[in-house]
């Protein structure tokens, strides 16, 4: 008598593998795209909490002093803080998150470097001359480059 045995199948084909090898890559690659993008994005973010930590500050300042001693004339970096101070040589200083360099200016920026933070006093981010405002330029990184970003009190 004949018996017929039963083979059974183990392991994987080559093309099952391959499938999951394909996959394997295509999350890979998304990750590897995703994670600069996620980066940047959370440098954008926390120095633009920077700048409008730098406006709110002058603007705190300019309603605790303006009607006494005039509006915020001088702003300076140190590391972590930024001091207002005004032509009465009052001064406050406003703590800020990152590393960020702090540089006064006296016209709209073309450019920031990655990491600065440009204030203009007297200024708005429309270029409009206002003796209690300050305009408080950031870069903003693209994957393009860097584009200047704008807030004022």
């Amino acid at each position: 008598m004949l018996t017929k045995l039963n083979k059974t199948k183990q392991g994987f084909t080559i093309v099952e593998v391959m499938i999951v090898l394909a996959i394997a890559g295509l999350i890979l690659a998304i990750i590897l795209f995703a994670v600069p993008a996620l980066e940047r994005n959370a440098r954008n973010t926390a120095i633009k909490t920077d700048a409008n930590t730098v406006a709110a500050g002058v603007s705190t300042f300019n309603s605790d002093y303006s009607s006494t001693a005039g509006p915020a004339t001088g702003v300076a970096d140190a590391t972590g803080t930024v001091t207002i101070t005004n032509a009465a040589k009052n001064s406050e200083t406003v703590k800020i998150q990152g590393s960020d360099t702090l540089t006064v200016v006296t016209k709209v920026p073309a450019t920031i470097t990655s990491g600065n933070i440009n204030v203009w006093v007297g200024e708005t981010c429309e270029n409009t001359a206002v003796p209690s405002a300050v305009a408080v330029f950031y870069p903003i990184e693209t994957s393009g480059g860097t584009n200047v970003g704008c807030v004022d009190s």
